[in-house]
């Protein structure tokens, strides 16, 4: 057996009986399998966060084990289904109610490259975050936010009605569900929207500020000519335009821009941003929330998806298991949160 001091042998009696055999010692000792639990505890997170092969090197030159890389691949997937069956009894749900900050909900997809090819993979973030300092617009690029005091993820490559239950079940463990002052922070994705009016009614909606100045950017270039003085300086007054009065305020901007087109060059690009953001009509209060010490983006969830999705999954040759994703990724957002502790110390 494996251990966390390295390799151990030892002998145990075996007995059998009607229901099958065993050594009757293995519970008594932690003995399961080829690893031991502190040695699955290391595999796993080596497993989790690098390329099983690499982190078969790793653990040769760190530790001088010979654990060949399906074996850490087995351990990693089984402690990642583990996580996931223990979900409803975590801690984290006690911890959530006592962390100081406001719910946040955060919702985006990835892609994986799964046998049955390329398939999306939904996240969903919850987290809390104390409000920051009261921001005008001039300083909205610059301020910067407190951490999150907490966080939980939920992943799976599944349909939109499916992950909504998977997300309703965890709002209503974390106790986000009825919570007081919740947002949710997504891209213009219809999905996203549709399942979070679902599972949290009350909460305020904020389309991605990213995503909303890059519809009105895209539209500027395509009608004033991409890296011109004349579309930058006029991305600039939409964004403005924007953060300070919402729809509102967009459309006294292309009232005003929309005369100003090149003589032969369509405005509807710019048409066209109105119609977007009048899909968002109760999303863009970023004034206000500015004011607040709000967040106005969804980076947080971005960063997951490139931190545990992107860059963990998308390596070459790389074919994924459906099922194995989403307990993969849920298992690599715990990998630096208390919960990771308890997964191996709980009783």
């Amino acid at each position: 057996m494996i251990t966390a001091l390295g390799p151990v042998r030892f002998a145990r009696r075996y007995a059998s009986g009607p229901d099958g055999g065993g050594c009757p010692a293995d519970a008594a000792m932690g003995v399961d399998g080829f690893l031991s639990r502190q040695a699955s505890r290391i595999t796993s997170l080596l497993g989790v966060t690098h390329p099983f092969d690499q982190a078969q090197r790793l653990l040769e030159q760190l530790c001088g084990w010979s654990v060949d890389a399906e074996t850490i691949r087995r351990s990693t997937h089984a402690t990642a289904r583990r996580a996931a069956a223990e979900r409803p009894t975590r801690a984290d749900a006690g911890r959530f109610a006592t962390a100081p900050g406001a719910f946040e909900l955060l919702i985006d997809a990835g892609k994986v490259n799964t046998r049955v090819g390329y398939r999306d993979v939904k996240l969903a973030l919850f987290i809390r975050r104390s409000d920051g300092k009261p921001a005008t617009i001039d300083q909205c690029a610059t301020r910067r936010l407190p951490a999150p005091t907490i966080r939980a993820a939920v992943a799976a490559i599944e349909g939109c009605a499916l992950f909504g239950e998977r997300v309703r079940r965890e709002a209503d463990r974390l106790g986000v569900t009825a919570a007081d002052g919740v947002s949710v922070l997504a891209d213009g994705a219809p999905w996203i929207w549709e399942l979070a009016a679902d599972v949290v009614p009350q909460a305020a909606g904020v389309l991605d500020i990213f995503h909303a100045v890059e519809h009105i950017s895209d539209a500027v270039k395509a009608v004033f000519g991409p890296g011109t003085d004349a579309a930058n300086a006029h991305t600039d007054a939409g964004r403005r335009a924007l953060l300070a009065g919402g729809q509102a305020g967009v459309d006294r901007w292309l009232a005003e821009l929309i005369p100003l087109a090149p003589a032969g060059v369509s405005a509807q690009p710019l048409v066209g941003v109105s119609a977007y953001l009048a899909n968002h009509p109760t999303h863009l209060d970023y004034a206000g929330r500015l004011a607040s010490g709000r967040s106005i983006g969804s980076g947080a969830v971005e960063g997951a998806v490139k931190q545990w999705v992107n860059l963990r999954m998308k390596r070459s040759g790389a074919r994924w298991r459906v099922e194995h994703v989403g307990p993969l990724v849920e298992l690599l957002a715990l990998d630096d949160t208390p919960e990771w502790n308890d997964l191996w110390t709980a009783e």
